[in-house]
């Protein structure tokens, strides 16, 4: 029996794209037999499928028929969660549970400065590297050092995309570890119903006559609502563009967008909604700007239900690995609003031509991105590991 531990900053019901693949990991390892697994990360304030977790709280529980270790937190600097209980959880569960091998979700250089000093010799590390720290100048110089030693002592790393070691300051220089494991969705959550057609059927109906443009995700800076925005003001309301998500920048957001009839902010959705809109609409848009975007699982989403994406070029990001320019949708220049404008109407005028995109993105989704493949190539990784 192999024992694994995932170390990473959070698991459901917290929400994030490193939550979601921390969760798509445990999935996949608990489809072999021959696997045991925990994991260790920080609590934080959130709720869903029956869970209710608090910031302050180290609690275990068990999610997904996996036990997870929360340990509580008494602040936030620099988008790195603090923790007094971590320190001695780690150390509790790297003597109790003893894991053959440690999978650990980067960015977060606070819990690889416990992890480094706790891990045995025999230990095997995978790194599972997210992206580069791009934003945090100073936090990204303080941990310089201890990125390559992490790195160093890594047994494999594992990137989300070939193009992102190629540009990654850090990857770059470890080529020979890395190995690309593609981010995955969940079909099992996408799936449509009865409710979901009547919901489509509703916002067909409502915008009759119209292209529908739909985007999702948290409103940051890097996800580049503030163009998509810019965007609808190239476009008149023979266009809709529906943004779903919230964030720190909502409200900024509603401000650009005031007096714009053809903009509409629709909060945070469920999935029988999600589905709904991604059923409905005509083309999906994925606005992000930088390399924090480092795959882009809403853009997979969006593809898989057949609809042609519309991207920006963000050189080293899996973004333009995802979405195909010319194949799946259409690329535009990073920023560009008035570029990304051109596509919707060009996508709209030829109807041909959006099909076209549209069944080559559910192919590339169904050949790439599904659980089934992502579980292959994680335990072939994990067989690997000469435990």
């Amino acid at each position: 029996m192999t024992k694994v531990l995932q170390v990473v900053c959070g698991m459901y019901p917290q929400i994030g794209g490193i939550e979601q693949v921390a969760r798509d990991v445990a999935h996949a390892l608990k489809s072999s037999p021959n696997i045991e697994q925990k994991i260790i990360c920080f609590n934080e304030n959130a709720e869903g499928g029956g869970y209710v977790c608090r910031r302050k709280e180290t609690v275990k529980e068990t999610v997904d028929d996996v036990e997870v270790i929360r340990c509580g937190c008494i602040a936030k600097v620099a988008s790195q969660l603090i923790s007094l209980t971590y320190p001695r959880e780690l150390k509790r569960m790297m003597k109790i549970f003893d894991p053959d091998i440690v999978i650990f979700h980067y960015p977060s250089p606070y819990l690889a400065a416990f992890l480094l000093p706790n891990l045995k010799k025999s230990t095997k590390l995978i790194v599972y590297w997210h992206l580069d720290i791009t934003k945090q100048k100073i936090l990204g110089k303080i941990f310089h050092g201890q990125n390559l030693k992490l790195l160093k002592r890594a047994d494999k790393i594992v990137a989300t995309s070939a193009p992102y070691i190629d540009d990654s300051q850090y990857l770059s220089k470890f080529k020979d570890k890395c190995v690309v494991v593609n981010n995955c969705i969940s079909l099992e959550r996408l799936k449509t119903g009865e409710n979901t057609e009547k919901i489509a059927n509703e916002i067909r109906e409502k915008n009759a006559g119209k292209t529908v443009c739909f985007g999702i995700g948290r409103h940051v800076p890097y996800k580049g609502y503030v163009y998509l925005i810019e965007t609808a003001k190239y476009l008149d309301n023979s266009f809709k563009i529906y943004i779903g998500g919230s964030g720190p920048l909502t409200d900024e957001l509603k401000e650009q967008a005031k007096g714009l009839t053809n903009v509409e902010f629709l909060g945070r959705i469920s999935d029988s909604e999600l589905t709904a809109y991604l059923t409905a609409c005509d083309i999906f848009c994925f606005p992000s700007v930088t390399k924090n975007e480092a795959f882009g699982l809403a853009l997979a989403e969006g593809m898989y239900f057949g609809k042609p994406a519309v991207t920006f070029t963000i050189p080293g990001s899996g973004v333009n690995y995802v979405n195909l320019d010319g194949v799946t949708g259409i690329e535009c220049p990073n920023g560009d609003s008035k570029a990304y404008a051109e596509a919707l109407k060009k996508l709209t005028g030829d109807p041909e031509l959006r099909e076209k995109y549209g069944k080559a993105a559910r192919q590339r989704v169904l050949d790439n991105f599904t659980e089934d493949i992502f579980a292959e190539n994680l335990l072939r990784l994990i067989g690997e590991m000469d435990v």
